[in-house]
């Protein structure tokens, strides 16, 4: 523990208050900051809620230092749906953006992340390292195979987008039998540069952090990218194959399997 990390606490939401903050705090990032909306957010409350709150996990990144009457407590969160929990709601947050065929044919254990987001005072600190170490700890206790959402892009400049989106389709695209495609509503091909004329500096520089979070761990992306012009966003299907782990991110794992 260092004095960076002596104040944070990561578990899941238990009560009201948790859930309400994690609520506020994606208002502040995702409405107020990155001009989303959707059709249940709540303005006057200042709650980001959709219709998967009830049935998602919300592992939360608390400071304890912070009031839960206030319901500033929670700094970071991270909304996980397990695979059979999304059977019996019906569906993943992700199938309203890409076909997901090719996951549930796999037969394997799955994981939707959605949601992720931190207060801006504490980015680029140890908080987005606490709640990828709490989201192992979930992804072992559960025996997940694939871990797989939507991460986004801000704004729908396709043209600002072009370096980024060519790159990881040219680069880091999933394997067939498990790559989603995106909608035809919104389907934005990621091809728009060729291979040759890519500029890897300008395509990482414009790559977010939680993306370049997903990459290091062997991420993979599906066939397309999504607009979603309600929250604002150019969203890309990020796919994580736990068997197909870079060699040093599968060490982490496992010693996180130790006692």
């Amino acid at each position: 523990m260092t004095p960076e990390t002596f104040y944070f606490e990561t578990r899941l939401a238990t009560d009201e208050s948790d859930l309400l903050a994690a609520q506020r705090l994606r208002y502040r990032v995702f409405v107020e900051e990155l001009g989303g909306n959707g059709a249940l957010v709540d303005h006057a409350n200042r709650l980001e809620r959709d219709e998967f709150d009830p049935v998602v996990d919300h592992l939360i990144l608390v400071d304890r230092r912070r009031s839960p009457e206030a319901l500033d407590h929670v700094v970071g969160v991270y909304r996980l749906l397990p695979g059979a929990r999304a059977a019996d709601f019906g569906r993943f947050y992700s199938d309203g953006e890409y076909d997901l065929a090719p996951l549930r044919a796999s037969g394997r254990s799955l994981l939707e992340m959605g949601r992720s987001c931190i207060d801006p005072g504490f980015r680029g600190g140890a908080g987005l390292f606490l709640i990828w170490n709490a989201l192992a700890d979930y992804v072992l206790s559960r025996g997940i195979e694939i871990l797989f959402g939507v991460a986004s892009f801000h704004g729908t400049d396709t043209a600002r987008l072009a370096q980024p989106l060519a790159w990881l389709h040219h680069h880091h695209l999933a394997p067939e039998a498990l790559r989603p495609r995106a909608h035809a509503d919104g389907f934005l091909p990621m091809d728009m540069i060729p291979p040759d004329a890519l500029d890897r500096r300008a395509a990482m520089a414009a790559m977010p952090t939680l993306i370049k979070a997903y990459l290091r761990m062997g991420g993979t992306v599906g066939e397309g990218a999504w607009l979603d012009r309600e929250f604002n966003t150019t969203d890309v299907f990020m796919l994580v194959d736990t068997d197909t782990m870079p060699e040093k991110q599968r060490r982490l794992y496992e010693t996180r399997r130790q006692p």
